[in-house]
């Protein structure tokens, strides 16, 4: 999924539910986060008040922290980013299969986040839940792939039955005829495996994300990747309302577990109006991002002028860094940084504990459920 249900979506079912409006921002902020956190080491330039971070080369430093990466980059391809980040955070293993490869394939509502979730539910924090989220949330998206450079992804025949982002509805049914009908589908397949490397959905490009698409293709069903082909059609609206069902429905749960986060002139709300915005078919992430704000702000969920209908994915690191510049801390690894005074309440670090809490339950639970990560 992307920000319009990570961020926007969280944020107004969080609404809906009755959260206040600071603790929704809270969920849909650390929710959309993880997309966005990709400082994987910082060294400190002195040590913050109240905290105690790693010893790194003699200085104090905060490291493996980052829950994204950029697939531009050659050397995110590499084991450790890609158990303890893509799979971790964006493709949880659904544990299924007589391989590890195969049991590295997500699957929605997979054994290891649904533990995860509860034990998030349990406690007193925003930004775990909403880190937790993210990761349930995509593995509904992202579904029958994985988050190693497998054959599991290596996907052919690439279709799509509705509008694609980005292609006006008749070119694409014209494009879609033709490849069903000439050697054109070859040649998508062949760039494709030019270009996408076998990583999560790279193959199916963006079509896991958009919420009112359906689309197919093929895929090596076998034990032994022996090319046995069959086709796998996805209707996203299905996988979407699945997803932000359960989620309302766990967000409903939490409230009701921590009552201190509720708006107390909050009541039962009509969610029909939110689902038609979350399928609606919108083809690209500004006008989504627009339908959501308009909907919350008319619903009146939020106020035009309410902060929390404009993501800021620096908001936390500015709050957090009294040196903070966008060309300093927008790297994967941060030199001399500057805690500010509230540095050890602040957002970032609880999101930082948060990635540590969360990879401690991970690894343990996919070993439990019979996938052992070496790490």
């Amino acid at each position: 999924m992307k920000i319009d249900a990570h961020y926007y979506g969280i944020l107004a079912f969080c609404r809906a539910c009755g959260f206040t409006k600071d603790a929704a921002g809270t969920i849909a902020y650390a929710s959309q986060y993880v997309d966005d956190a990709k400082i994987n080491h910082m060294v400190l330039a002195k040590k913050p008040k109240g905290v105690e971070p790693e010893t790194i080369d003699g200085k104090p430093a905060f490291f493996n922290m980052a829950t994204c990466h950029s697939y531009a980059q050659l050397d995110t391809y590499n084991y450790d980013s890609m158990t303890g980040n893509t799979c971790a955070f964006h493709f949880v293993p659904g544990c299924e299969g007589k391989n590890f490869t195969r049991k590295l394939r997500c699957k929605k509502k997979s054994p290891i986040i649904e533990s995860i979730l509860e034990k998030a539910k349990e406690e007193k924090d925003l930004v775990k839940l909403g880190m937790v989220l993210h990761a349930y949330a995509d593995t509904f998206s992202h579904a029958g792939f994985s988050g190693l450079l497998s054959k599991v992804n290596s996907i052919e025949n690439l279709t799509a039955t509705a509008k694609a982002p980005l292609v006006p509805r008749h070119v694409f049914k014209k494009w879609v005829m033709q490849l069903q009908k000439s050697r054109l589908g070859e040649t998508l397949d062949r760039a494709l495996h030019a270009v996408a490397p076998a990583y999560g959905h790279g193959r199916a490009l963006s079509f896991p994300d958009v919420p009112h698409l359906t689309w197919s293709y093929h895929y090596d069903f076998s034990d032994n990747f022996s090319s046995q082909f069959t086709i796998s059609e996805v209707i996203n609206p299905n996988r979407f309302k699945e997803a932000f069902t359960s989620i309302h429905g766990h967000l409903t749960d939490y409230l009701e577990k921590h009552p201190e986060y509720k708006n107390p002139d909050a009541g039962p709300r009509d969610t029909t109006p939110l689902f038609n915005t979350l399928l609606a078919e919108v083809h690209s992430d500004r006008k989504r991002i627009k339908n959501w704000q308009q909907t919350m702000v008319k619903l009146n969920l939020l106020d035009a002028a309410d902060k929390e209908l404009h993501y800021d994915h620096f908001l936390w690191l500015k709050d957090a860094f009294s040196n903070f510049t966008k060309k300093t801390y927008d790297k994967r690894k941060v030199e001399g940084a500057l805690a500010g005074p509230d540095f050890a309440t602040s957002r970032w670090y609880q999101f930082y504990q948060a990635v540590h809490w969360y990879k401690g339950h991970f690894f343990r639970l996919a070993e439990e459920n019979g996938v052992t990560i070496p790490r």
